[in-house]
């Protein structure tokens, strides 16, 4: 039956591809059919596939590099332009690109122009329009770049004698130009830009690029350039060339930008310490930037303007911020509907906001959710629903605020403090279950920069039990069947209080997170110190309370590799390892990992694969045993534009938890070095993400490949050589990318 099913599939699809893609393409015309560039040799620094994109011309999108689907759905259209269905397909599809020779020849140009900027001045670029039956084509271009042109000598010819002082206090080390390079158009527009940034930000207000200019004299019978950067005298006039004037800042002001209020609602501090520009400093561009970004990252502030007047005698430019806010209160109402393994629920939430609460831009937050889920089939329990209450309060300063840090550090950094204080209350029929949680947190970015900092600088958790039922204490915790001690761990009264850090960068291509965190040091001090009591297990208390001890680092990369304008692979690594000591034997649930899901292991669902070789009982428990203290993710994605907003995605996953004590209850999820690797599971399968720019949906169908947790006769280890879609198949539905 399943492979009757992947044969119908594969008709239909195949059916859909083969129907006449030119059908629309007239008497005369052609379909572009391909297009495709390529080079006469190895060249390190020319790569095809990045040229492409100079092609003015691309022919019709292929499904994953193979099938021209949306063509083909477009041509399932009828002539009937009247009719829905035939409005509908050419609407999703995508109607036939047809041949252009014209845009051809400008093609050539381009990227012979591209091919010269890189140094290779001679090349040339051939093209072979190839026909493919009556009315399709293939257009190859063939790029020959030769030899490349060298930069035999620099001169820098510097026209203001006060810019070339400025311009030598800088360094003439930090020149991108040098002798025997080669010659490349980019590092030289680079250097240009380089320079002119210099000079905005000494004070010349009025300096653009177009000042410089390049002379390139070649010599004869060689392919040596000799290279003279030239910056031209200011033109004050018609037929006047002076030296380029250079402003101070005079005055700054700051009004506002609401019409119906004059009051800029903002403290003087704030404002000052906002902004950049100073009195009596020389201009500089990338004080403005700066002050631009400082404003905008305020959520008080609406808009910023920024201007300058010039006084031409004193060469002073007095600057005025314009300054428009928002209005500082906010409410919001966001309901949802439930659905947990059948059993149906609803939930809202009501948010209050403050963005403006001591006028100096910091965000007061107030939320109070509610939740109601109908349970349903619990033998042995009271008649009794889901029901969850909780309110959150935060707090956040657009700046740090902590002792013994420097202004200088402040101001060069885009910086955040945050406290908040959240109480949840969650009423089941098999107990009932308190958490109190405060925490104080610090995150900032280096201006400029790809990387990300946070510091949890106090992190605690109150987690309380006030009342389990008799059933489900006599069922699971104290049972002599079924003495599960990860179980009972999670439904005893504990405090966690953790410190933590956080480093992210992403610069497009490259993501790395990292975290490390621990918890209970502190208090195992003081219990060496003050002779904390001690519970029935011999863990020291905090007011009657056991606090959870552990030490938990997490690692992620991701590595994004483009071909071209819609296709990608991205590859991702995930590590974490948590390991508890001291005072706990045993993670709390909350901080141990689980495998699967929509951003793990496509092919099993949430908290169904591992420990290890663990095979679960998908009792009603199973899952706290399928979480471990160890976990590994690889995953490996290519991402491919289909039509419209849709993309397609073919992945395959791998990757497992594993636990590093042994546990009775889950036989096999140890971590061994000589067997982990036998134990790691993988999947495959097919995506579709719709994205609407603001956010993404996806719909991710996964199967399993090789299953760790299998009987010995039951066919399961192998699922990919005997597939079964009723066992192996998982589908997610997730907003946002996995990785």
């Amino acid at each position: 039956m399943q492979i009757r099913t992947y044969i119908y599939i594969i008709i239909g699809v195949l059916a859909v591809a083969s129907c006449s893609t030119t059908k629309y393409v007239d008497d005369g015309s052609f379909l572009l059919n391909k297009v495709d560039v390529r080079t006469d040799g190895n060249y390190a620094d020319v790569n095809p596939s990045q040229l492409k994109s100079y092609v003015r011309q691309r022919g019709n999108s292929r499904w994953f590099s193979t099938m021209k689907l949306p063509l083909a759905t477009y041509s399932l259209a009828g002539r009937d332009s009247s009719m829905w269905f035939n409005k509908m397909l050419k609407s999703i599809g995508e109607a036939p690109v047809l041949y252009d020779s014209v845009s051809t020849i400008k093609s050539c140009d381009d990227l012979r122009m591209a091919l010269c900027n890189k140094g290779y001045l001679a090349a040339r670029v051939d093209v072979d329009v190839v026909r493919k039956g009556n009315k399709k084509v293939n257009v190859n271009y063939m790029l020959h770049p030769g030899d490349p042109f060298f930069v035999r000598h620099v001169n820098y010819d510097i026209r203001d004698s006060a810019i070339q002082c400025i311009l030598e206090s800088n360094g003439v080390g930090k020149r991108l130009l040098t002798d025997g390079m080669r010659f490349d158009v980019n590092k030289m527009n680079d250097e240009r830009k380089r320079i002119t940034e210099v000079l905005t930000d000494s004070g010349y207000y009025r300096f653009h690029k177009d000042y410089i200019t390049y002379q390139a004299d070649t010599v004869a019978g060689s392919r040596d350039i000799d290279l003279t950067l030239v910056l031209h005298k200011f033109v004050a006039g018609k037929d006047s060339v002076i030296a380029h004037p250079r402003y101070n800042i005079g005055s700054v002001t700051y009004s506002s930008g609401n019409p119906e209020d004059s009051v800029i609602h903002l403290r003087q501090g704030v404002l000052r310490s906002s902004t950049f520009i100073e009195e009596g400093q020389p201009y500089s561009s990338s004080a403005l930037r700066r002050t631009y970004n400082q404003f905008g990252r305020l959520q008080a502030v609406k808009y910023t303007n920024i201007g300058f007047a010039e006084n031409e005698e004193e060469r002073l430019l007095d600057c005025n911020i314009q300054v428009s806010t928002n209005k500082p209160h906010t409410i919001s109402f966001e309901p949802e509907g439930t659905n947990t393994a059948g059993d149906l629920g609803a939930a809202a939430s009501l948010t209050y906001q403050n963005r403006n609460l001591f006028r100096g831009s910091e965000v007061l937050s107030i939320q109070f959710r509610g939740a109601y889920e109908a349970i349903r089939g619990l033998e042995g329990y009271g008649n009794q629903d889901f029901v969850e209450y909780s309110v959150e309060g935060s707090l956040s300063f657009p700046r740090l605020i902590a002792p013994f840090v420097s202004r200088e550090f402040i101001r060069r950094t885009n910086a955040q403090s945050e406290v908040s204080l959240m109480y949840d209350l969650q009423n089941r029929p098999e107990y009932h279950r308190r958490v109190l949680s405060l925490a104080w947190k610090y995150k900032w970015n280096n201006i400029g920069h790809h990387d990300k900092y946070q510091i949890d600088l106090l992190d605690i958790n109150y987690l309380f039990m006030p009342w389990i039922s008799d059933t489900f204490r006599e069922d699971y915790l104290e049972d002599d069947m079924n003495k599960n001690a990860i179980l009972r761990y999670n439904y005893e009264n504990l405090l966690i209080m953790k410190m933590g850090f956080g480093y992210a960068y992403n610069n497009g291509r490259y993501a790395v997170k990292a975290n490390v965190e621990t918890s209970g040091n502190i208090l195992g001090l003081c219990s060496g110190i003050f002779n904390f009591p001690k519970n029935s297990e011999g863990q020291n208390k905090v007011f009657g309370i056991a606090y959870a001890q552990y030490a938990k680092a997490d690692f992620d990369f991701t590595r994004n590799i483009v071909f071209d304008y819609n296709n990608q692979l991205v590859f991702h690594m995930g590590l974490g390892i948590a390991y508890p000591y001291g005072n706990s034997t045993i993670l709390p649930f909350e901080k141990r990992y689980f495998s699967g899901g929509a951003n793990s292991v496509r092919g099993w669902s949430v908290r169904e694969l591992g420990p290890g070789k663990f095979k679960g009982n998908e009792g009603k428990i199973d899952f706290i045993n399928q979480t471990g203290d160890m976990k590994l993710d690889l995953n490996i994605e290519y991402r491919a534009h289909l039509f419209w907003k849709v993309n397609g995605a073919l992945f395959v996953d791998a990757g497992n938890i594993w636990t590093l004590r042994n546990y009775e209850d889950q036989p096999g999820g140890q971590f061994k070095i000589d067997e982990f690797w036998k134990q790691i599971a993988i999947g495959y399968g097919l995506g579709f993400r719709v994205n609407f720019d603001y956010f993404i949906l996806r719909f991710d169908m996964g199967m399993k490949a090789v299953n760790p947790a299998y009987e010995a006769d039951g066919g399961e280890h192998f699922p990919i050589v005997n597939p079964r879609l009723s066992r192996d198949f998982t589908f997610h539905f997730a907003v946002g990318l996995p990785f």
